[in-house]
């Protein structure tokens, strides 16, 4: 680190959030070149007294979404899939589907779709489905309800959807667009059908695609869609702050028993597990432009194009509270004007909604995570205290 002061800074800003009972505890990261720090602060859970270690696992949620860019990326370069061709190919379930008219409008209100769905739409998450924050969140049209209605589970981590991948894909394209592909931004749902794809492109399994071709060769060996067996006690407590008290609670979804065994559905939105070490290493593998220990394990061109921003001014205007400015790559967020952790534009990276986040920036050869299993820790403040003294 160039300013040593400067790990001690973020230490004492976090370690205070702990003292004053925000959260019970975190695992903070810095790296820069060759050097990292790595500063577990308090405890695993509430009134516990096991300490939060540097190996402590954390349910990542949507920082598993760059995990599956990266994958995705890996079998365009075979040659498996292509950005530009329709995802029909291999989703025949998704092929001639229909856009809504209206947004609140009846089902089997629609129009033919402007053109197919392209991989390239599920990297951008222009596919046409999504989250809807307007006029408030997920309101109640009725491609919303039938959508809950089916168990697709999209958009909060939990409960998890209980179909398998073939089944949640043919439910899912009974549903029509709410837009033609390419035309906006919308969170969650690209994600989840690119994991499906994934798995087909592969021949095999979400989980055991990822664990082949990036957790092992990254010495990842505590992330995926599982806590290994005996290794519960190392998952951190999960919990909400009282919205009129600030009390935390526990929450009653994603138990360590939940853990144990593989999801029906391993969500490629939000399904990993993962530890400070473990994203680092996955965080390094793109700042050093797909190289790892010496073995390039992606090209320079699929990182490249994964760290551009790909959407139009009006889409990120559109885009939501979720984008919030930002500008969106493949499966990751890109800063477009300079922001509190940047006077440059150009950094990148992604937050999970149980309390993770990360950001590279290149301009600084800086990587900075945080992990935390509290919700309120992205919106009380401490998430943009975090990054403005990382």
């Amino acid at each position: 680190m160039t300013d040593s002061t400067d790990p001690d800074r973020l230490h004492a800003a976090m370690a205070a959030r702990v003292d004053r009972g925000d959260l019970p505890g975190l695992v903070t990261v810095l790296a820069r070149g060759g050097e990292a720090r790595i500063d577990p602060i308090g405890t695993l859970t509430v009134g516990g007294t096991a300490p939060m270690r540097a190996d402590t696992i954390f349910r990542i949620t949507s920082m598993t979404k760059p995990v599956l860019g990266v994958a995705t990326m890996m079998l365009v370069e075979e040659g498996r899939l292509a950005l530009d061709e329709p995802v029909d190919r291999l989703l025949p379930e998704l092929a001639g589907r229909g856009v809504l008219r209206r947004l609140d409008g009846p089902l089997d209100d629609t129009v033919p779709a402007a053109r197919p769905t392209t991989v390239e739409d599920l990297l951008t998450f222009r596919m046409g489905h999504g989250l809807l924050f307007e006029p408030n969140f997920q309101p109640g049209y009725p491609v919303v309800t039938a959508a809950d209605e089916l168990g697709l589970a999209i958009g909060p981590p939990d409960p998890r959807s209980p179909h398998d991948p073939e089944e949640w894909l043919r439910q899912f394209g009974t549903l029509p667009l709410m837009h033609s592909p390419g035309e906006r931004w919308q969170y969650d749902t690209a994600a989840e059908v690119l994991g499906v794809l994934v798995a087909r492109a592969a021949g095999r399994p979400l989980p055991e695609f990822l664990a082949d071709r990036i957790f092992t060769p990254l010495g990842m060996a505590d992330t995926g869609f599982v806590v290994p067996a005996g290794q519960a006690d190392r998952l951190a407590g999960l919990y909400v702050g009282d919205p009129e008290t600030g009390a935390l609670t526990e929450r009653e979804v994603s138990r360590p028993a939940e853990w144990a065994t593989p999801p029906a559905f391993p969500s490629g939105a939000n399904g990993l597990v993962s530890t400070a070490p473990d994203y680092l290493a996955f965080a390094r593998l793109l700042l050093h432009r797909g190289v790892h220990q010496g073995r390039r394990l992606l090209s320079e061109k699929s990182v490249e194009l994964m760290t551009t921003n790909q959407l139009t001014p009006e889409q990120i205007a559109a885009a939501g509270p979720v984008l919030d400015g930002y500008g969106w790559g493949y499966c990751l967020s890109v800063a477009v004007t300079p922001d509190e952790s940047s006077p440059i534009p150009g950094g990148y990276g992604w937050t999970g909604g149980y309390g993770t986040s990360w950001f590279t920036d290149p301009h600084r050869d800086l990587i900075a995570i945080v992990l935390t299993q509290t919700v309120g820790f992205l919106f009380d403040g401490g998430l943009a205290e975090f990054r403005t003294l990382a």
